[in-house]
C-alpha cells in the first residue's frame, strides 16, 4: 500500500535515476548506517557483543539469514 500518488512516484523515480551509480550506492549505505543505528539504540544495555550481533542479524534480515549458523561462524574465529 503506498500513501504516494502515482505522479509524485514518478518524479521521485525519475529524480534518483538521475543520480550517478555511486550516488545512489551512497544514499543506500547512509539509509542502512541510520536503521542499523535506530536497531541498535532499540537495544536493552548490557548485552554482549555476541547477542548484540545475533539481535542485530535477526532485527535486519529476519529469515533471510541463519542467525545460528551467523553467530557460530563469527564465534569460530578466523580460519588457517
Amino acid at each position: 500500500m503506498s500513501d504516494t500518488s502515482p505522479e509524485i512516484a514518478h518524479l521521485l523515480r525519475e529524480k534518483l535515476l538521475a543520480r550517478s551509480g555511486a550516488e545512489r550506492v551512497l544514499m543506500g549505505s547512509r539509509m542502512f548506517d541510520v536503521a542499523r543505528a535506530m536497531v541498535l539504540a532499540s537495544f536493552p544495555p548490557g548485552l554482549s557483543q555476541a547477542e548484540i550481533k545475533r539481535q542485530l542479524c535477526q532485527r535486519l534480515y529476519g529469515n533471510e539469514v541463519d542467525v545460528d549458523a551467523f553467530i557460530e561462524h563469527l564465534c569460530a574465529g578466523p580460519r588457517k
